[in-house]
């Protein structure tokens, strides 16, 4: 196991946007919107010590919503988790964020911002809401100047697919610290991304060349290799072997559902993973150390991947799961993009 485990916790629901892809609202406003209250804050903060202390873990929290900031308690939260001492991200939108919010975030030890950038302006802000992408683009200069690293997550479909490039070069002219994308993993009736794995491929290719060409020339900007099926696009072209101390079915890297993340809602449902349905427990009701080594168990039965399991790269890999359960229902299933003939 890594060091380090992750927890994206979802403190509340509240939001000034309504995403098209969000998973709160994919669907329609839920009947009710929730926010954790504070004394359950304080015993899932308790949850998250006990369980890396037993595991021999370092807790590394993604503090998120909804939009965090809006939560009633946010800044007592920030003065819980500083007396901890743990470090942590907030993923939320720009529109609170201020000089004067930033600095005040950078005291608490936020290391980074991570906010949305989904295609350039008229796309992004149809995704999101009319005015976003200009004001994502303004708070990340305020951010950088209050000392905390500003991150940008793109979510790839058929709908922006050819924009991504765009975004790589606007991220860099912004010296974005960090940049990476997920696919959109289908959450409602709709079953496909709209992108096909050629095509998937090949924006992975066009994206190496241009995160190589950028790095050569300087670029201060990190590419993140999130999606999993860079593996694949390195290892055909050479970027990537498979270490000879390698053992079979073995896991070294790929989907951490199972082996180093969990989500929790502001409810206090864990889930697996919030990309799909894999509600495993509750954290106001139940250890968490036991959540993970016993109810997470299922997900980590990696001879059950249908496609992954005949792969060399199964260890390595393994596609995004969500994706596979969002696209046909099932976490074992093909990675829909994945374009590896077996």
């Amino acid at each position: 196991m890594k060091p380090y485990f992750s927890y994206q916790w979802h403190i509340t629901d509240y939001c000034d946007q309504r995403c098209k892809h969000c998973y709160i609202f994919s669907e329609g406003d839920p009947d009710e919107l929730l926010s954790m209250e504070l004394t359950n804050m304080r015993k899932v903060l308790a949850g998250i010590e006990d369980m890396c202390e037993q595991l021999g873990r370092t807790p590394y929290l993604y503090i998120t919503g909804g939009d965090p900031i809006l939560h009633p308690d946010f800044w007592k939260l920030m003065e819980l988790i500083k007396s901890k001492g743990y470090r942590f991200t907030l993923m939320g939108n720009p529109f609170h964020l201020n000089s004067a919010v930033c600095r005040r975030l950078k005291e608490f030890g936020c290391e980074k911002y991570q906010m949305s950038i989904d295609g350039m302006r008229e796309t992004h802000d149809y995704f999101r809401r009319p005015g976003s992408f200009d004001c994502t683009l303004e708070k990340i200069d305020i951010l950088k100047k209050a000392g905390i690293k500003c991150a940008i997550m793109s979510t790839v479909s058929g709908v922006n697919i050819k924009e991504i490039p765009q975004i790589v070069d606007l991220v860099v002219e912004k010296n974005v610290d960090i940049f990476a994308f997920g696919r959109y993993c289908p959450t409602s009736e709709e079953k496909d991304t709209g992108i096909a794995p050629l095509e998937y491929r090949k924006l992975l290719d066009t994206l190496w060349k241009k995160y190589e060409s950028y790095k050569a020339a300087g670029a201060r900007t990190y590419f993140n290799l999130k999606d999993h099926l860079w593996t694949l696009y390195k290892y055909e072209e050479g970027l990537f072997t498979i270490p000879e101390s390698a053992k079979e079915n073995m896991i070294y890297s790929g989907c951490h559902c199972g082996s180093g993340h969990m989500t929790i809602l502001p409810n206090g449902e864990v889930y697996a993973c919030r990309r799909f349905d894999s509600k495993v427990g509750n954290a106001l009701e139940e250890s968490l150390k036991d959540i993970f080594l016993e109810k997470e168990e299922k997900y980590r039965s990696f001879e059950k991947f249908e496609k992954c399991s005949r792969c060399e790269l199964m260890g390595f890999c393994r596609g995004c799961p969500a994706v596979a359960y969002g696209s046909g229902g099932n976490f074992y299933g093909a990675d829909p993009q994945c374009w590896k003939v077996i």
